[in-house]
């Protein structure tokens, strides 16, 4: 039987793990009243066959809470809730790291406790809508421009969080600046015309991010801490930019000196966006001297070739994983992979379509 890399144990950080495999993160709606729970916990255990789990988006803050029943990580009874995920995980002999998703202008009032405001760098409404409980789908709004005081209080936040994080028994923390939320928000001039420090150039642009994936691994520690990006991305409507690779490059050159774990970088031409040129990989590859999580339509054969290639050191798989719990396992031993998966089922409630999908029966 052909051996594979990817089954090797690495380490990431300070995070040993016993496979290249990740699971990818995935919003998926069960945390009822924004609080993990067993179910939740049950999810995550039945795929820890992956060497390292990323959670679903986690809001450090009431602020963030964009979508309806994603979890938060901000309060003691969501602390204890996450407990009971990261000690199933650990059982099963993985690590976990929690995705921070603060999101930004991506987000309705009807989603949010209240006080809560949709912030964002500029007040530039967001095309398209999103579904709220109380009235279905709704239009984006326009989101309050973050003032001195929010972007300084935002930044608490994510401290915060991670802290929290850490007593929940997270091995550590991906911020998520990725798929058009808050961090990505402040990196692109369409979502931020600010004409302050934080916008205009590259370097002011990519300052809110620095400065609070800064404080988090001062926090917590480098090791511990880690990003997605997702660049040529255009979900939740980030239009193409002339400076993408530019400011990407910058932002690498700035991870790297920061030392954080790892960079988990997305390709969403799998789902039907703009492929992010090899060059681009190889770039961030060349600059970045830590891990490299590769995330996008991946299968064995073209995961493996990624890792033999070194272009990444771990391989992210994301929709394989809802519907074959037993992922790591069917592609160790050449079992077939199930093409079963319940669409309409993704963002619901409860267990079906969540954590009712079989192990390979023998």
């Amino acid at each position: 039987m052909k051996e594979y890399k990817l089954f090797t144990s690495g380490k990431t950080g300070s995070s040993e793990v016993k496979n290249r495999v990740v699971m990818a993160p995935m919003t998926r709606c069960r945390a009822i009243g924004n609080i993990p729970n067993k179910l939740m916990a049950e999810y995550y255990k039945q795929r820890s066959g992956a060497g390292l789990i990323i959670t679903e988006g986690v809001s450090p803050s009431p602020n963030g809470l964009g979508y309806a029943r994603i979890p938060g990580i901000f309060s003691n009874e969501q602390v204890e809730g996450w407990k009971l995920v990261t000690s199933a995980v650990h059982q099963e002999g993985s690590k976990i790291f929690i995705q921070f998703m603060h999101s930004g202008r991506i987000s309705h009032e009807l989603n949010m406790p209240e006080g809560a405001q949709v912030l964002a760098p500029s007040a530039v409404r967001a095309a398209g809508q999103m579904w709220t409980d109380a009235k279905q789908m709704q239009d984006f709004p326009v989101p309050k421009a973050m003032t001195t005081d929010d972007l300084l209080h935002t930044k608490s936040e994510f401290v915060d969080a991670a802290l929290n994080a850490m007593d929940a028994g997270f091995d550590g923390v991906e911020l998520h600046s990725a798929n058009g939320y808050l961090l990505e928000q402040f990196l692109s001039p369409v979502s931020n015309i600010r004409t302050d420090n934080y916008g205009g150039s590259i370097e002011n642009r990519c300052r809110f991010v620095i400065e609070t994936i800064t404080a988090v691994a001062e926090a917590i520690g480098n090791e511990k801490t880690a990003i997605r990006l997702s660049p040529y991305g255009v979900a939740s409507d980030m239009p193409h930019y002339a400076e993408i690779d530019a400011t990407y490059k910058y932002l690498a050159e700035q991870l790297n000196n920061i030392g954080i774990a790892y960079i988990h970088l997305v390709d969403h031409s799998a789902m039907g966006a703009p492929e992010v040129p090899l060059e681009v990989k190889k770039m961030i590859r060349k600059i970045f001297k830590n891990t490299i999580i590769l995330a996008g339509g991946y299968n064995l054969e073209t995961a493996e070739a990624h890792i033999q290639d070194g272009l990444g050191d771990f391989i992210a798989f994301g929709r394989p994983f809802i519907n074959n719990p037993d992922l790591v396992n069917r592609m160790q031993n050449n079992l077939p992979i199930s093409q079963d998966l319940k669409m309409d089922l993704f963002y619901s409630a409860d267990e079906k379509g969540y954590t009712d999908y079989p192990n390979h029966k023998a």
